[in-house]
């Protein structure tokens, strides 16, 4: 296939994914089979990898190949890696949907705890499991649902409170049954949440955090402080407009009120299978970024909070509009806010960063940091203390982990 065979296929697929949801996902199967450089489950077949610094300065991968969960860890910044370690030896259907990927925190112990989803039928409703490992990363429990409820989960997000408590949100559908019973009608999907303080061991039971959110996006999640975790979501406002929100909870176990990012005004009966990504900085200020088609602003938009999520700055744009900017992320450590997305000129497809040192007041000029001419996975940041790392795999050079230096 030609390059601009795949341009134009691919901005097909994304016009579709728009438009029909079922003919979307039928689309992302057949991108998905193209996706690995191979067909086995060693690193370098991967499609998705997620990173993880601990707080030892260890770096751990959790990635999806060959049908299989595998994880790994690497004690000198990626240069070599550990015997890679299944997380379940069978295969399985793993959700291979744009937004979804699995998931892994490391606590001071070593302990790692995982989560991801798979398709638990051909009309995409998913499960999500958990499992955790105790001995440092050499071999895992047995994977498990992550709540009794036979309804569809996907989406998973996962981050650990300074106590090493575990804190997982996603999103769920176990409200759409009896709506129907009721003759009532449902959108979406539901917000849900659960915690373990036994290192992913057990959750306590799942509870409802917003209901009617926007069923398939990628969830943003960060501590404003111990115990206070924030959770960034599509939410759908009246009209079926696809809006982002934020929620902030005042403990583990109780959402604070829902307030809006911005008003887009994406009216779409759809899945737009782009969510946000979310940072939190030392000084508290929430940093959100995300995707929108909507009436008052299309592209990559950014914008920031400082009190508390109640309100946000005007939204910035971001990128070069014909070369259709996607998937952006964002990340905050205690000097510098970083914030990548990529961007498809027609030939190659160039990760751009921008950075700020006045915590989202002003930002340097975008600029190249790394590019391929082939399939890639969503570009990520990942920190080890103050230096931060751009983590991104594809298909023609495999996985990297490449510093960033502070732009001046």
């Amino acid at each position: 296939m030609t390059r601009t065979s795949r341009l134009r296929n691919g901005l097909a697929g994304l016009a579709i994914a728009l438009l029909c949801p079922l003919t979307a996902q039928a689309q992302m199967a057949h991108q998905h089979g193209s996706d690995a450089a191979c067909e086995g489950t060693e690193l370098r077949c991967a499609t998705k990898v997620t990173p993880f610094f601990a707080a030892d300065g260890k770096l751990w991968l959790a990635w999806m190949a060959g049908g299989r969960l595998s994880v790994a860890s690497s004690t000198d910044g990626g240069k070599t890696y550990s015997t890679p370690v299944p997380v379940t030896e069978q295969q399985l259907n793993l959700d291979w949907g744009p937004d979804a990927r699995p998931k892994l925190v490391v606590d001071g112990k070593g302990t790692v705890a995982v989560a991801f989803s798979i398709f638990r039928d051909q009309a995409f409703n998913g499960q999500v499991l958990t499992t955790r490992s105790s001995d440092g990363g050499q071999s895992f429990a047995p994977v498990r649902p992550i709540t009794a409820s036979n309804e569809s989960q996907r989406f998973e997000a996962m981050a650990f409170d300074q106590d090493g408590t575990v804190f997982v949100a996603w999103l769920d559908k176990r409200n759409r049954a009896p709506a129907k019973a009721e003759g009532r009608s449902y959108e979406g999907a539901g917000l849900f949440f659960a915690s373990s303080r036994d290192g992913g061991a057990t959750y306590a039971e799942a509870k409802l955090a917003q209901d009617n959110t926007c069923e398939c996006c990628r969830l943003g999640l960060a501590f404003v402080g111990p115990g206070r975790p924030v959770v960034v979501f599509r939410n759908i406002y009246e009209g079926s407009v696809r809006d982002h929100a934020v929620v902030t909870f005042s403990d583990l176990t109780t959402p604070g009120e829902v307030y809006r990012v911005s008003t887009d005004d994406w009216q779409i009966k759809a899945c737009p299978h782009q969510g946000p990504s979310l940072t939190v900085a030392p000084t508290g200020t929430y940093h959100v970024t995300w995707f929108t088609g909507g009436k008052a602003r299309k592209g990559l938009f950014y914008a920031q909070s400082r009190d508390g999520g109640r309100t946000f700055s005007e939204p910035m744009a971001l990128g070069q509009a014909d070369r259709n900017p996607t998937r952006p992320f964002v990340l905050a450590t205690q000097d510098v806010t970083t914030l990548v997305w990529k961007e498809f000129d027609g030939e190659r497809t160039t990760v751009m960063a921008i950075q700020s040192k006045d915590d989202g007041a002003t930002w340097s000029k975008p600029r190249a940091i790394a590019s391929t001419d082939n399939a890639s996975d969503h570009p990520l940041l990942v920190a080890n203390g103050r230096q931060v790392f751009l983590s991104w795999m594809t298909k023609a050079d495999g996985y990297r982990l490449q510093a960033i230096g502070d732009e001046s």
